[in-house]
């Protein structure tokens, strides 16, 4: 493992998420509710790298998430929208390039993130309002990516959730 990595996980306290692969670590929970178990905001810190591997499987979420780019190489988003339609998106430093710095990815749209090839690491951040709680994470599987976006096969062949590991644990 890089020592840039090995740092940055000890830094910021770097834990797999169950399911979507990602290291990460909650930095902020807001202490209001709107219901029982939803907070108003959520914030944390996450890191694609290669080795360990971290990389976030197909997900969709029931709130906007509001990602932001905060060093490192590039990472790749890929979207999937209820209407058959996708995109990928690139955070990153180099604007000249088309790089965002921050995106918000819409409630319902079907998203995975990956390290750009090449790349050592990618430092992001996340943030929801309301907040995240595992009740608004639907895993993706393979069959049912497949069904809505056969045109991203390769895409969900690499990012699929395994059958059966659609929600957090709770």
């Amino acid at each position: 493992m890089s020592p840039v990595i090995a740092a940055l996980i000890e830094r910021h306290r770097l834990q797999p998420l169950p399911i979507e692969g990602t290291l990460f670590a909650q930095t902020y929970r807001s202490n209001e509710e709107l219901s029982p178990g939803t907070p108003a905001g959520t914030a944390m810190v996450g890191l694609y790298c290669e080795e360990p591997k971290s990389q976030s499987l197909f997900h969709r979420l029931t709130f906007d998430e509001v990602w932001h780019f905060y060093g490192g190489d590039p990472l790749r988003l890929i979207l999937l929208r209820p209407d058959g339609t996708s995109e990928d998106v690139i955070l990153g430093a180099d604007a000249a390039a088309g790089h965002r710095v921050q995106f918000v990815v819409p409630a319902g749209v079907w998203q995975a993130g990956h390290l750009v090839s090449g790349g050592l690491y990618a430092l992001y951040g996340c943030t929801m309002s309301p907040g995240w709680n595992g009740v608004c994470f639907e895993g993706g599987t393979r069959s049912q990516l497949l069904a809505t976006h056969p045109d991203r096969a390769a895409d969900i062949e690499r990012f699929a959730c395994p059958d059966g590991a659609v929600h957090m644990p709770g």
